[in-house]
């Protein structure tokens, strides 16, 4: 993932009203169910930092999270890092009520360039995982609850 890079977007429109959709990308019990169980706590509270790791073949990716930004029922912005990595990205869960229920665009913007030796940073990489948690894990935990 390259600062010259154009933004890595997903979209999905759930059959929901906003405040579960909020709910599930801003409560971490939630956001444990469908995202990332490690995540030891969240609030959307501008300032709020968390940290966990994530294993993928065999290595340890330390997450670095601090919000940014929030609107409540309409968006959250997240300072994405890792430790001792280089590289540095914004999250934004942007949410909008349509006729379908709501609508969830998920905006990746990198501000410094990841290391392209990792797979895990690679631009199709970051595609696929912001696809399957977001049109796969989220979809389906929304459909449940």
């Amino acid at each position: 993932m390259l600062k010259k890079d154009p933004p890595i977007k997903t979209q999905q429109t759930f059959n929901q009203p906003i405040i579960p959709v909020w709910n599930a990308i801003t409560k971490c019990d939630l956001m444990q169910q469908w995202f990332f169980e490690t995540m030891p706590a969240f609030e959307a509270k501008i300032g709020f930092k968390t940290q966990f790791n994530v294993e993928s073949e065999n290595r340890d990716f330390l997450h670095l999270w601090t919000v940014i930004d929030v609107v409540p029922f309409e968006k959250i912005t997240c300072n994405w890092k890792y430790k001792n990595i280089k590289g540095d990205s914004n999250v934004t869960f942007q949410l909008k009520e349509t006729k379908q229920g709501t609508s969830l665009t998920v905006t990746c913007d990198i501000l410094e360039d990841f290391p392209e030796n990792i797979p895990e940073f690679k631009t199709e990489s970051c595609i696929a995982g912001w696809n399957y948690f977001i049109n796969n894990r989220l979809k389906a935990f929304l459909l449940n609850t």
